[in-house]
């Protein structure tokens, strides 16, 4: 299992450019950028993120809970409960110790700082906002947005809660899913075949986003296809993907569920 965490890391550093913080003598906004992108960072980051949707999603399901999980978090439980393995703490668990697994592999100092983690959490909202601006703007150029722009309405507090623990869950797997270990593996696939790093990172980024894509038309819960919704959750996957290869995992993840709680809960009317 390091092997393999070993062989991981290397893939994934593969596919983000080299820095100034990849040198030995750090100091400064080079330290920050480096120690944020460190998986310890990045776990300690998005445990409070995945905690709240766990405490959420069995609060609000009791023992229905299952009904309120979507998305990638259900089919990895889908595809756990293939194979017998069904217990409600198992993704949660696999999350956190391939997170470890990846630091120890790097072998990367045992210490964070609550100013990076603040930092992080800044980060995340403005690159959200960046990606409510860039959506606006796809809709103008558009002329919709989504079904028809209809204005947002009052959303009552018990289905906002819900709402809200359903985008964090998006947010959290999501990620896991098409950003931390579909984005490396294709990128592996694409160099073994003898292509550029670099051709083979865009390749990689393309081929999982369109992937992210689609998957919200497949299945019994997937949507109605709309050209304009498909185009923007690719372009928003590549975004995702800049941002994983650039500042991590964890900023990715607070990025990702900034955008949909914005989005979600103010500016698109749900019902």
């Amino acid at each position: 299992m390091a092997q393999t965490a070993r062989r991981t890391t290397r893939t994934i550093r593969n596919i983000m450019p080299a820095s100034p913080q990849d040198r030995p003598k750090q100091s400064g906004g080079s330290a920050y950028w480096s120690a944020t992108r460190r998986p310890l960072t990045c776990l300690i980051f998005v445990i409070p993120l995945l905690a709240a949707y766990e405490a959420g999603v069995l609060y609000l399901g009791g023992k229905d809970s299952d009904a309120f999980r979507g998305g990638a978090d259900a089919w990895l439980r889908g595809g756990l409960d293939y194979f017998g393995l069904n217990r409600p703490w198992l993704v949660p668990t696999m999350v956190v110790v391939g997170l470890l697994i990846w630091h120890v592999a790097q072998q990367d100092p045992w210490r964070i700082s609550l100013g990076m983690l603040s930092g992080m959490l800044c980060e995340s909202v403005l690159f959200a906002f960046v990606l409510v601006a860039l959506a606006q703007l796809h809709s103008y150029g558009i002329k919709s947005w989504q079904s028809g722009g209809a204005p947002s309405a009052a959303i009552p507090a018990e289905r906002a809660a819900a709402l809200a623990v359903v985008f964090l869950g998006a947010g959290i797997y999501e990620e896991v899913v098409f950003r931390l270990c579909l984005l490396p593996l294709c990128h592996g696939l694409f160099r073994s075949s003898g292509i550029h790093p670099a051709l083979a990172a865009f390749l990689a980024a393309l081929a999982t986003s369109l992937a992210f894509s689609l998957a919200h038309y497949v299945g019994p819960a997937g949507e109605q296809f709309r050209v304009f919704t498909f185009a923007f959750r690719t372009f928003a996957a590549l975004f995702f993907a800049m941002l994983f290869m650039l500042r991590g995992f964890g900023i990715t993840v607070g990025t990702h569920a900034a955008y949909d709680l914005i989005v979600g809960l103010v500016l698109i009317n749900p019902s």
